[in-house]
């Protein structure tokens, strides 16, 4: 691993798998995964969720981006960030220079993924499916602008979508074999089928 900065960053919406699909490329490549928002939460002590209740959006946007600054500065491996955290032109700016991804997730797969879950308060209003597509729109310029690579994630499995990330960065990490009942690798046939929780295989593949 070089030192002084993240292997690779993920960006994209919420529900466009930017952990589940990180964890796998952090697996191929051979370093570690970081989650920006669980590093929010360790440094907060409470959920984001209880951030935005208790605190308010100002006061969890003004941790994250500290928070993600710091993880910018450092080898942390594959660090994935939080669906909003290019608003901040501070972090557009850091991410310069970086290999950026931006995972894209249409409307219909991004309400399926993320439901009606407290986890993300931005979308626990009275019309969720208006926000999301408000916030999709809003946002999709913004990751464009950071991105190295935008990666589509329909239709693909968790492995496919990996492989399709580290073909465009230029790595040339071999892809394992598909392995039969295993989530990582069942394609989203439609879309609104989700990818797979994020986990990391516990045999010995890469």
């Amino acid at each position: 691993m070089s030192g002084g900065r993240p292997s690779v960053v993920f960006v994209g919406p919420p529900g466009s798998g930017k952990s589940t699909v990180g964890k796998v490329v952090a697996r191929r490549l051979g370093v570690a995964f970081t989650d920006a928002d669980a590093l929010i939460e360790e440094r907060a002590g409470k959920s984001i969720a209880d951030m935005f209740t208790e605190d308010g959006e100002d006061a969890f946007r003004a941790l994250e981006r500290e928070v993600v600054a710091d993880a910018l500065a450092r080898d942390c491996g594959v660090l994935a960030l939080g669906g909003g955290a290019v608003l901040a032109a501070e972090t557009r700016a850091a991410l310069r220079g970086h290999r950026v991804v931006a995972l894209s997730v249409t409307l219909t797969d991004g309400m399926r993924r993320t439901g009606m879950s407290t986890a993300r308060p931005l979308l626990a209003g009275v019309n969720p499916r208006a926000t999301f597509k408000a916030l999709l729109d809003a946002r999709a310029p913004l990751y464009a602008e950071v991105a190295t690579v935008t990666v589509e994630t329909a239709k693909r499995s968790a492995n496919q979508v990996a492989t399709a990330v580290l073909a465009a960065l230029g790595e040339s990490v071999p892809e394992p074999a598909p392995v039969p009942g295993d989530p990582l690798d069942e394609p989203t046939p439609h879309d609104g089928v989700d990818l797979p929780a994020p986990f990391v295989r516990d045999d010995a593949r890469s």
